[in-house]
């Protein structure tokens, strides 16, 4: 799917991307407003039109459908670029959970479905959510708790079920919904409209500049169409885990961003303020804390970017994405966590980005599987096939 693009022009892209970002994107965001849904869509959708005008949308997307074409190591500097601003993914049209969303799709659409969903959601014109969360005692980070049905009749399927923490899914236009059918999981294409789809709320979370919130919603006798089954009856944990492993990359590539302009504004600071006869940067505690955290993103990055590689060589990456997705969620929270430190009261107010750019770092740490659950299918793959560390 990757278009062939040299070290050079790769280089320039990045750049160009990076001065979209830091001189017409991190401008727009208005901290005052970042939980001001309206707001945050309508400077969402003016952005995506400056950035698809300039040609930087839809990274991962093949040039045929009007995306980039990158590879998933060609992402990594890309998203981590994107992610240096709470609005940035939604201008790149790469934030989740559309952008897992469409690699989904492209490996698993039928023409009808490309033409209904996926086409649309590439453009813009369509927004998605993927709906596999329930409330206990449904299925949590244990996939074998999936209690929502899919029923089987004469014109299609029959959903029933109960879903929350849906991310997007205030908005959406669409839900992949996952249920059981009598072959298995499988996966359902739903548009949000059909008769028994209902969005009871939009469950309030500590993340600033959320556009797409995390929808509870009911599935009560929702009919949908044969042609709503994604892929095949019976194999929807192989594709959740199919997507969960680039959405797992994607939040590695963008949060690192988010991470390293954080540090970038406590050094900034440090650089500035004085503390007992010194600057702060010249206090070896604060020293140790940005070292530390030049060494966490930096490892971050060589982790996701080996990670990435393997992705796009073909290999099953499961074991290596739960390293990656552990090691840089927690890193980049630390990273995070010092830099609201070196700025003292300043960084934990909301005069400042920090505050609001930890709150949006700490949910990672459990969305796309816990660290616990991956630390322990990491020991457990471990044991079984006797790696060697």
């Amino acid at each position: 799917m990757s278009t062939t693009r040299s070290p050079q022009e790769l280089k320039a892209l990045v750049r160009q991307a990076r001065e979209f970002i830091d001189d017409v994107v991190i401008p727009r965001e208005d901290l005052s407003q970042a939980k001001n849904r309206d707001y945050l869509l309508s400077t969402g959708k003016e952005l995506r039109a400056l950035a698809t005008a300039q040609g930087l949308t839809s990274p991962r997307s093949a040039a045929a459908d009007g995306g980039l074409g990158l590879s998933w190591e060609e992402c990594c500097a890309y998203l981590e670029v994107a992610g240096r601003s709470f609005l940035g993914p939604t201008a790149l049209q790469c934030a989740a959970p559309g952008q897992p969303d469409i690699v989904l799709l492209q490996a698993l659409a039928n023409d009808n479905q490309r033409e209904r969903f996926l086409q649309p959601l590439v453009a813009g014109d369509k927004r998605s959510c993927f709906a596999m969360t329930e409330p206990a005692p449904g299925v949590g980070s244990d996939p074998r708790m999936l209690l929502t049905r899919a029923t089987r009749t004469d014109s299609g399927w029959t959903l029933d079920g109960h879903k929350w923490f849906a991310s997007n899914g205030a908005i959406a236009d669409f839900a992949i919904v996952v249920a059981r059918a009598d072959a298995g999981v499988s996966l359902f294409l739903v548009d949000t409209s059909t008769p028994g789809f209902e969005v009871l709320r939009d469950v309030p979370t500590m993340e600033p500049f959320d556009l797409g919130g995390h929808a509870e919603i009911r599935l009560n006798q929702c009919k949908v169409s044969a042609d709503a089954l994604l892929g095949e009856e019976g194999r929807g944990l192989d594709y959740a885990q199919l997507r969960l492993e680039g959405a797992r990359l994607f939040h590695c590539m963008r949060l690192i961003g988010l991470s390293s302009r954080a540090m970038h504004l406590a050094q900034a600071y440090a650089s500035k303020r004085t503390s007992h006869g010194a600057l702060l940067s010249e206090h070896q505690m604060v020293q140790a804390m940005v070292a530390d955290a030049h060494i966490e993103l930096h490892a971050a990055r060589l982790m996701t970017v080996d990670t990435a590689r393997r992705l796009d060589a073909g290999e099953s990456l499961r074991h290596h994405s739960s390293m990656a997705k552990v090691f840089v969620s927690e890193a980049v929270n630390r990273v995070a966590d010092s830099a609201v430190q070196i700025t003292g009261a300043l960084g934990i107010s909301e005069d400042w980005p920090l505050s609001m750019i930890q709150r949006f770092l700490r949910p990672f740490r459990i969305y796309d599987g816990a660290s616990e659950v991956h630390r322990s299918a990491i020991a457990r793959r471990v044991f079984k096939q006797q790696l060697d560390a």
